[in-house]
């Protein structure tokens, strides 16, 4: 008589296993997470590099090196063009940032908006006592902000070594991925692997292509409202609007809280309207553009991409919190195969 049956194995290696990879990836994170930017910028562009390779006669080398050599000219035609302005306005609003703070840090910022929209100095002192009561926890948010925003200069290194590390992805990801699944699997859990590479391999393409467009939406509506409604720093904002649409979740709050912050402690006088366009562009972007764009690939419930994006804010910082959705629905892949593969196992014994 056996002590544990089959089943009761099963599931015991299926625990150690997953504590066992997710041990391993929690020590090398660092350069796992490097090694996850490489796979999707390879991704992105990757459709491009096909079909320079089709036109080449099945040169990938050569037509890699196009793609780079094009995107490297297309960087510079943008800096060359917009640079300029954005680097004279990210300078300024550097500068302007701790008589901001300092704003905020004194009430100052009470006093400026109340008489501007015409507050009762009743309704002003009571603003005054809020943030009088809540300073050390206004404060603390903003140091802690700060703090998470000036720790992405550590990874700065990375815009050299991710395109890198893409060329080799590029070039040999297809064979890298079949030599993996000829020394891991065999038989039924070769099919198990070749269905979850796949699997992933459809959500990733879907996925960061459309939060390319999503986020490229987003600078344009940013950039645009702000030059028309002449609120300062427009292009930085914008583009700082632009890149927070990838952090899931939080990032586009963020984002707007950062922008009416600017056009609070500058003074701006149309904070209604700011208020309204940002309002509708999020209800447009999250209920219009988002579905039809997005569509259902990544499947993931909303409390799943909350709890990713705190997990991943916790364990890799700002860097985690954009990783967070892709890995999350790789994760619940994964766990919708083995559950299929599980199933067929029983069935067959």
């Amino acid at each position: 008589m056996q002590l544990i049956d089959s089943r009761t194995v099963r599931v015991l290696t299926t625990i150690l296993l997953f504590a066992a990879v997710m041990a391993f990836i929690y020590l090398a994170r660092h350069t796992l997470i490097a090694f996850l930017f490489a796979i999707f910028f390879a991704y992105l562009i990757d459709p491009m590099v096909a079909r320079v390779e089709r036109r080449l006669k099945g040169k990938r080398g050569q037509a890699i090196a196009i793609i780079y050599a094009g995107l490297l000219i297309a960087l510079a035609i943008f800096f060359l063009l917009v640079g300029p302005r954005l680097g004279q306005e990210a300078s300024k609003l550097a500068k302007t940032l701790p008589q901001l703070y300092e704003k905020v840090a004194t009430g100052e910022i009470v006093g400026t908006f109340g008489s501007r929209h015409g507050w009762s100095e009743e309704t002003q002192r009571r603003t005054q006592e809020f943030l009088d009561t809540h300073r050390d926890q206004i404060l603390g948010w903003l140091g802690e902000a700060g703090t998470r925003v000036a720790s992405l200069a550590a990874y700065s290194w990375w815009l050299v070594l991710i395109p890198i590390l893409a060329v080799f992805f590029l070039k040999d990801g297809k064979a890298l991925a079949e030599g993996a699944i000829e020394a891991l699997a065999g038989g039924r859990q070769r099919q198990f692997a070749e269905g979850v590479l796949q699997d992933i391999h459809t959500m990733l393409a879907h996925y960061l292509r459309a939060q390319i467009i999503l986020a490229a939406l987003s600078l344009v509506f940013y950039v645009i409202v702000l030059l028309v409604l002449h609120v300062g720093y427009a292009v930085v904002l914008g583009t700082i609007g632009g890149a927070l649409e990838f952090v899931p979740v939080v990032g586009p709050l963020v984002a707007a809280v950062l922008i009416v912050g600017v056009a609070l402690g500058l003074g701006y006088g149309h904070m209604v309207i700011l208020l309204l366009l940002l309002a509708g562009w999020r209800i447009l972007q999250d209920y219009v553009n988002s579905p039809r764009i997005m569509g259902s690939r990544v499947e993931l419930h909303p409390l799943a991409a909350l709890f990713g994006v705190l997990a991943g804010a916790e364990l890799g910082g700002v860097v985690g919190v954009y990783l967070s959705i892709p890995i999350m629905a790789t994760l619940r892949i994964v766990w919708r195969r083995w559950r299929a593969y599980d199933r067929q196992s029983i069935a067959s014994t």
